[in-house]
């Protein structure tokens, strides 16, 4: 096994971790939110807070190293059209994405206090799972762009 396998193998890796975190903290928010329990929604919050900060964080630091170890290992240019075009979608995914970890906490904490009050939810609640919604598209999406030029590389 070489370091440039080792390093590869880890990069893809932390695609995989960052799509299926992201994948798997929207499908079971969404879940919990559809049921209007407000105990499992708060469960749930706690834990796709934790998740995003273990796994999704941890991911998304470590991508730009592989990365650019890959590039120096490789000899690949920062000036490869598919890189920079992959390097301008990370930072659209990550200027959702950092909005989203704050809704994410906010939206937790909202939900502890009405699970703790056994309250209804407050339409602040509402408004941030809106836009928490709403930002994984285009966050979600320009990170499958991003999987789809490492692989295709087609510029």
């Amino acid at each position: 096994m070489t370091l440039y396998f080792l390093i590869k193998y880890l990069h893809v890796l932390g695609a995989i971790v960052i799509l299926g975190t992201g994948t798997g903290i929207a499908f079971f928010m969404l879940m919990a939110h559809r049921t209007n329990d407000v105990a499992f929604i708060a469960r749930t919050a706690s834990v796709v807070v934790i998740a995003d900060a273990i796994f999704t964080l941890s991911a998304v630091i470590l991508q730009p190293i592989t990365g650019g170890l890959l590039m120096m290992l490789s000899a690949t240019s920062i000036a490869e059209r598919w890189l920079l075009a992959s390097l301008a979608l990370y930072i659209i995914a990550g200027l959702f994405w950092i909005p989203v970890i704050f809704m994410q906490i906010e939206m937790r904490d909202l939900v502890r206090k009405a699970a703790e009050e056994c309250g209804a939810l407050p339409e602040r609640y509402f408004v941030l799972f809106r836009r928490w919604f709403v930002f994984g598209f285009p966050g979600f999406g320009a990170t499958m762009l991003i999987l789809w030029l490492m692989i295709a590389k087609p510029f």
